[in-house]
């Protein structure tokens, strides 16, 4: 499964009408599914597969452990670093996955992925496009992609979208930078154990 949202550069030749998908929802389309839910809305996603669930809690465990074995020297210092590293990295990468929301407002799609928030105002799609398991939400040149849908409901989905992309016109754009989720408070609570667990097993602080 891929973080949501990210931005793809598209070749305006290549996002022509004819090489469109069938099932695009156009720019001021009516939508699909009905009237538009209870905002905010969450948008149904699979399940985060066990192994997913696996690699973001085993470091948590065993790089803490692993610190407080090791020696104090030169080279453990270095191989305390190290595993650390290596664990905050599949921290970050299993967290894409375990926390990875999206969810639908009023006046924005906001995307929870590993570290940060993200947040695309509705004035800013002009296209709503649907796949398998995903919607691609269409602003300009670049293409914002939401994975992991389950497969029953991405229509469902793109209805909803274009629903709240058509519900919030004429209202004010409320842009807002990427912020800090969830997952950063769970690497610095990672980090703080890792190095934690070395420095009170030798009795450094």
């Amino acid at each position: 499964m891929v973080p949501p949202m990210g931005n793809r550069s598209v070749n305006p030749a290549s996002a022509s009408a004819p090489d469109r998908p069938a099932d695009a929802v156009p720019a001021g389309a009516a939508p699909a599914g009905g009237p538009l839910p209870a905002l905010p809305w969450r948008v149904p996603l699979d399940p985060a597969p066990w192994w997913a669930w696996a690699l973001f809690v085993l470091p948590f465990a065993a790089v803490p452990l692993l610190n407080s074995w090791l020696w104090m020297g030169a080279r453990d210092l270095l191989a305390v670093g190290l595993f650390t590293l290596i664990g905050a990295s599949v921290v970050r990468v299993a967290g894409g996955i375990v926390l990875y929301r999206v969810e639908i407002t009023a006046t924005t799609l906001k995307a929870r992925t590993s570290l940060l928030v993200r947040s695309l105002a509705w004035q800013d799609v002009d296209r709503v496009e649907t796949g398998d398991d995903s919607v691609v939400l269409g602003s300009g040149q670049d293409e914002n992609e939401i994975n992991g849908i389950r497969r029953d409901r991405t229509a469902e989905v793109a209805a909803v979208i274009e629903a709240a992309r058509q519900a919030a016109a004429g209202r004010p754009v409320r842009r807002s930078r990427p912020r800090p989720g969830l997952g950063v408070l769970l690497v610095l609570i990672y980090l703080v154990l890792s190095v934690g667990a070395f420095l009170v097993r030798w009795h450094i602080v």
